[in-house]
């Protein structure tokens, strides 16, 4: 019950909050309705081209594989620098508290990750990505070839040239 009550509050408050600080200064313009650059002419029951929802669609799911991208480089930048063999004791243990996720200053040095291990890490997860991005790239090549990413398409095929005279 707590958790709802919480929970309900954080939703709320910043609401409640905008509404009471806010200025309320209506006008003509302001309170036209766009809906996704059509023209706000006519019946609002009109239909939609879905090319819209397509590319916002499209956009997502790239755009959030793309997210995926940020913890491998964070992981493989620390493992990069573990394979290091010149780095020092010191660096090698707080580098690999980093990349362990443990309390800094709790990792004895002999159970700092070495740069063999190091090695091995980041060349798994440079096979990983690849594997990521091949997949992510084969998966925009359909796209591409079922003409989702054209915005002007042919509804109707062109008459052959004979029939055009």
């Amino acid at each position: 019950m707590l958790f709802i009550v919480a929970g309900t509050g954080i939703v709320l408050a910043p609401l409640l909050i905008g509404r009471l600080v806010r200025p309320n200064l209506p006008t003509p313009e302001k309170v036209a309705i766009y809906e996704c650059g059509e023209p706000t002419i006519g019946s609002s029951y009109i239909q939609f081209d879905l090319r819209y929802y397509a590319v916002a669609l499209l956009f997502i799911v790239f755009d959030v594989e793309v997210a995926f991208f940020f913890p491998w480089a964070s992981v493989y930048g620390g493992a990069m620098q573990l394979a290091d063999n010149r780095l020092s004791s010191e660096a090698r243990t707080q580098i690999s508290e980093k990349l362990l996720n443990v309390a800094p200053g709790s990792l004895d040095p002999a159970q700092a990750i070495s740069a063999e291990t190091a090695l091995q890490l980041g060349t798994a997860s440079m096979i990983d990505i690849l594997v990521f991005f091949a997949v992510l790239m084969v998966g925009f090549a359909y796209v591409w070839k079922r003409g989702d990413l054209d915005w002007v398409r042919a509804y109707q095929k062109p008459a052959p040239v004979e029939q055009q005279v």
